[in-house]
This record gives C-alpha cells, structure tokens and sequence, in this order.
C-alpha cells in the first residue's frame, strides 16, 4: 500500500468495525458506498475485543477488497490467537488480495484495562507480530500509535516511543492513532520519535463524537482524556442529538485543521460504520489541504 496520496501528498483513510448482524452489515456497506466518492487511500477493519470477531474480520475486510478495490488494511492481533493460527490468517489475507495488515496486540475480552494474559502458544507483544508479518512477507505493515499514552505505559511517555521504534526497526512502515482530541499530543509523539530518527510516518485518528454516552464510554475504556471544554460543551447540549453530531463536527474539523498545518501526513476517521459525519468534516476541510 502507497501511505503517500496524490492529493496534495496526503491521505485520507476510514475505519470500520465487523457488523455483528445483518442489519449492521447493511448499514457499513450504506456508510462504504457513500464514502466511496472521497476516494480513500485506505480502509481499515477491527477485530473486537479478545479476538471476538476475527473470522468476521477477515470475511468483511475480503470482501471489501473485492467488492470496491479501495486498498483495505487487515487488523491482526495477538490475542485470541496462537502462531499458527495466526500465520493461517495471514494466508487467508494474502489469498483475499490484501496487501496491509495493522498489527496489534489487541484488548483483552474485559477491554485494554483489563492485565494482559497471552494466549498459550501466541504472541506476548506487537512487536512480535511485526516480526511474524515481515518473516511471512507480502504485506505493509501498519501499527497503532499512542497520543495520550498506552494504557499499559502507566504514563512513561519514554516507554512508548522505544515501542513504536522498536516495532520500526522490525519492519512497520507506518502507524495510525488511537483517536485523541489535542493536536499538540500528537505533534509531541512525532517531535520525540523523529529525535530519535524514526522516519515512521503517524496518520492520526480521528473520532467524529454524535454520542456523548458512547464517547464517554470509549474514553473510559482507552484512558484517553476528554478536554474540559469539551466536557463542558458536551454537557449542555447532551440532550439533543443533532445539537451534539454538529458539535462534535465542530471540534473534529477544528483538530483536523490543527493536525494538517502542523504537519499530519493524512487523517484516519474512526466512521462507528456510518458515513454522514465524516464526510462532513471532509468537505470542510477538502479545500485547505
């Protein structure tokens, strides 16, 4: 996969996660279909947490490559799998055509608060899942990079940057953000890894928030921090959906815009599978790249 767009060297990319119906599968290829005229450089599918959905990842993230030909990254995680299962679904991905694979160590099934138990005869780390993918071969090889800290750091900011470095030195090419809402978080991981020399290119994640409960619950569960502003503002339109899906385009296209002056190399949207708000963001902000 080319990480660098022809739109003004940049790229834009979205997220998806496994529907766990019918009714939610047809809602992601709604979401697909109306992102599709963005033309996006990539398109991502999640396992959920413990591995629980992996054999739907690999069903969707292959069709999607099928179906619309929009290069598609493959997340791949350490938990819920052995190495041998694990270089099984490598096989697969490679024999769906799909040529990018994000590896994880992935959340426990009580979520990344939950202590880390590695699966017997798996992988403890990411960055022997990096190892595994190069040794394989075929792919590009994407991680998961930390604005606020990883949960597992305990706020030793030093400790994730020897993790990203490392997993570079072992062949990750890039690496995407978990979503944070401070640009300056962003730009201070960057600043520390390219003083360290690390030419790994962070695309950051963005989280376009249309529910306060749901964006409660996913701060709570990563540990990434809500601006009080933010809480603030949440908090007095909390009761009015549309009130909140406009502010929180607001804040997203204003981070957005934060993230490109200070350098971005693209945005990857966190989409929750629907497509109304990110695209809206992106025809805000399409004419400032």
């Amino acid at each position: 996969m080319e990480l660098r767009s022809t739109r003004s060297g940049l790229t834009f990319s979205f997220e998806f996660f496994p529907p766990k119906d019918i009714e939610g599968e047809e809602r992601l290829w709604t979401a697909m279909s109306q992102l599709e005229s963005i033309a996006p450089d990539f398109i991502s599918v999640t396992y959920g947490a413990g591995g629980s959905t992996r054999d739907r990842t690999i069903r969707i993230t292959s069709e999607i490559t099928a179906r619309t030909h929009i290069p598609t990254v493959a997340h791949l995680t350490c938990v819920g799998s052995t190495r041998t299962e694990l270089i099984e679904i490598l096989g697969k991905y490679r024999d769906a055509g799909i040529k990018s694979i994000l590896a994880l160590r992935g959340d426990p099934t009580g979520g990344p608060r939950v202590p880390w138990t590695a699966t017997d005869g798996g992988l403890n780390h990411a960055d022997e899942l990096v190892t595994l993918a190069a040794e394989f071969g075929g792919f590009t090889i994407g991680v998961a990079a930390f604005p606020d800290g990883h949960p597992a750091s305990n706020g030793d900011f030093d400790k994730d940057i020897e993790v990203l470095l490392e997993k570079e030195r072992r062949g990750a090419t890039f690496a995407t953000t978990q979503f944070f809402f401070d640009a300056t978080h962003w730009k201070k991981l960057v600043d520390r890894l390219a003083a360290k020399g690390s030419s790994l290119p962070i695309i950051p994640g963005i989280l376009p928030v249309t529910n306060v409960k749901q964006l409660n619950r996913m701060a709570e569960l990563s540990g990434v921090p809500i601006p009080s502003y933010m809480v603030d503002a949440f908090t007095k339109v909390e009761d009015n959906p549309d009130e909140v899906r406009a502010l929180g385009i607001e804040f997203a296209t204003k981070l957005c815009q934060d993230l490109l002056v200070a350098g971005a190399p693209g945005l990857h949207f966190y989409t929750m599978n629907t497509s109304s708000a990110t695209r809206e963001i992106y025809s805000r902000i399409k004419d400032e790249r």
